[in-house]
């Protein structure tokens, strides 16, 4: 057997005690390490070149550079490291700002230590994760934007809007979007696990979205094009 895998996790916080408490968070999860925390963007891309992270857990709001305007430059200084955004703003244009610049998660600082310690192994994973409220504040009706030629099966131009789910499709995306199996949905929505796939299977048919990246970028197109509208 080889050695256990082990996320190696750069904090990006200008507060020296929320460092402390995410660093005491992550660590008292087996197989997670902080290498390094900082304290302001600049030394976070020093820091980052330097210990090459798996994650970085990057703050919103900073002196000088903010964490949003940060992430593209840390996503060219460390292709490889996966990016989540932690903040106390619970803004929907925040969190689409996020993703675009690269980041695969949104988590609010007012988070249980759990779901912090569960963000940090989705994001490494290749998954995303978004807070409830963050995920929820990207749903609502509207006329989704422009695909992304990245993460989009479908074919170009404008995609079906949202309100041709049934609202339990819209669930079931929802939790897609936050970063959920299609267990761990099931058991909140208290439905079967094979409801949950043919829910899912109904929705990527109707939007023509085949993978869960194209998915959340749906997700977060609507809530801008909703807010734009």
């Amino acid at each position: 057997m080889g050695e256990p895998t082990v996320i190696r996790v750069l904090v990006c916080d200008d507060h020296a005690v929320v460092r402390e408490g995410i660093r005491h968070v992550l660590e008292a999860e087996p197989g997670v390490v902080v290498v390094a925390e900082a304290s302001h963007a600049a030394q976070a891309l020093a820091l980052a070149a330097e210990h090459r992270p798996d994650v970085i857990v990057l703050d919103v709001s900073m002196p000088g550079e903010s964490g949003l305007r940060a992430a593209p430059r840390l996503r060219e200084a460390v292709p490889e490291a996966r990016i989540l955004i932690m903040s106390m703003h619970d803004n929907a244009e925040y969190v689409r700002e996020g993703v675009r610049a690269g980041a695969s998660g949104y988590l609010l600082k007012d988070s249980a230590a759990a779901e912090l310690r569960l963000a940090v192994r989705a994001v490494h994973a290749g998954g995303s994760y978004f807070s409830t409220p963050a995920a929820q504040g990207l749903t609502g009706t509207g006329a989704p934007g422009a695909p992304a030629a990245d993460d989009r099966d479908a074919p170009e131009g404008a995609l079906p809007p949202i309100d041709v789910l049934t609202a339990r499709e819209r669930d079931v995306l929802e939790g897609i979007a936050r970063g959920l199996t299609n267990k761990e949905i099931a058991a909140e929505l208290g439905i079967s696990h094979r409801t949950v796939e043919t829910h899912r299977e109904s929705l990527m048919r109707k939007l023509g979205i085949r993978t869960v990246a194209g998915l959340t970028r749906y997700v977060l197109d609507v809530g801008a094009a909703r807010r734009d509208g």
